[in-house]
């Protein structure tokens, strides 16, 4: 039982940090750590999935990246309501994920339908 209580106070789950964890000094590089399905349960990656990242950059601009592809956008934090957007350059749709975690070395992002991905700085 004091071992939950330790876990659990010590957790850095769940605590949004502030944005300056996002980029560090200039950038930062994210790379997954776990994916969760809506409904809670583990998603497999495959070995292209486990090579993908995504930098932040200080100045409102990311790039993700993968083996395959490259995508370039902007990106907005709202600290106080805990969401960042994400618009990529070459389209004009964006995406808003809900911020559950961001410390300085993890990122846990959730998607309207509850789906996670876990991040951990590299």
């Amino acid at each position: 039982m004091l071992t939950l209580v330790m876990y659990a106070c010590g957790s850095k789950e769940g605590k949004v940090e502030g944005q300056n964890m996002l980029y560090g000094t200039e950038s930062k590089i994210w790379k997954t750590r776990r994916e969760e399905d809506a409904t809670g349960d583990k998603v497999k990656q495959t070995s292209e999935q486990k090579q993908e990242e995504i930098r932040f950059f200080a100045n409102g601009q990311y790039v993700m990246t993968s083996p395959t592809q490259s995508i370039n956008g902007k990106y907005t934090f709202d600290q106080a309501n805990k969401k960042i957007t994400m618009t990529p350059d070459n389209g004009n749709m964006s995406n808003t994920f809900d911020v559950a975690t961001l410390t300085d070395d993890r990122l846990t992002l959730r998607s309207a339908d509850g789906a996670e991905l876990q991040l951990e700085a590299e």
